[in-house]
């Protein structure tokens, strides 16, 4: 899937964002419901149910000077059981221009037992763009007594600016994930975790508040003139939402999309 997004405000904040191009194809859609706050809301739709062994996606959005983007997805994605020997991939680009706004904020990725998943996250952003990037997921489902005691999981987030790094940061989970997770040092029995980037002019004002907001499992530094980091593990989706929902209102400034409220 290819978007563009284009403004066509006037110097007083007049007019609106649109979409310039949008190409797609396979089981990846997506949707733009209406909205009252600024910019364009996409909701990414996967037709098919999940990703398994063998599945690729490809994601890129570029947002033009001025303009402002939120990327979201209208339920959890599932990775599923996969294949020997094959890997579900979801590559995503996303490109923003001097002075866009970006929101990359989809909802949970759920991995199963036995699921085999390679992501790569890309963030490029000119000087003077903002962003709000979240990845959530979920290691089997606490309520449903799921465990995954064998998968795959490699995830890679970067961000940049101006060609150079802010943000890199990756995870690696071969094996009984389970295990690994009930270490003290790594997940101490974690089930669910977000890793959370917000790079905007205001993000040494947000970092107080975004820390009272933390339980003792999550934390929050400031890495950059303007670069608010954190990671939050929890127990499960439910504990993670109860905790996540109301920084990702803050950080949104009320305009979080209508679909995590569902």
């Amino acid at each position: 899937m290819t978007l563009s997004v284009t403004s066509s405000r006037d110097a007083g904040g007049n007019g609106s964002d649109r979409i310039g191009r949008l190409r797609q194809s396979g089981s990846l859609k997506c949707m733009f419901p209406r909205r009252d706050g600024a910019g364009l809301e996409a909701v990414l739709v996967n037709t098919a149910g999940g990703i398994t062994g063998g599945d690729r996606f490809e994601i890129a959005a570029h947002v033009d000077a001025g303009a402002g983007l939120t990327l979201t997805s209208q339920t959890a994605e599932r990775a599923y059981a996969a294949p020997p020997g094959e890997t579900g991939r979801v590559e995503t680009r996303l490109d923003v221009g001097p002075g866009g706004r970006l929101g990359w904020i989809p909802q949970e990725t759920i991995l199963f037992d036995h699921s085999a998943l390679s992501r790569r996250l890309i963030v490029t952003l000119a000087p003077g763009a903002t962003a709000l990037v979240a990845e959530p997921v979920i290691f089997g489902r606490a309520a449903m007594g799921e465990e995954v005691r064998f998968g795959r999981f490699d995830d890679r987030i970067e961000i940049r600016r101006d060609g150079r790094p802010l943000y890199r940061d990756a995870m690696r989970l071969n094996g009984d994930t389970a295990a690994r997770l009930d270490r003290p040092h790594a997940g101490g029995g974690a089930r669910a975790l977000v890793s959370l980037v917000y790079v905007a002019p205001d993000a040494e004002a947000q970092l107080a508040a975004v820390r009272s907001a933390l339980p003792p499992t999550g934390g929050a530094s400031l890495i950059g003139d303007d670069v608010l980091a954190l990671r939050l593990l929890a127990t499960d989706g439910f504990e993670l939402r109860r905790v996540l929902i109301p920084i990702l209102t803050r950080l949104t400034g009320g305009d979080l999309p209508k679909c995590w409220m569902i």
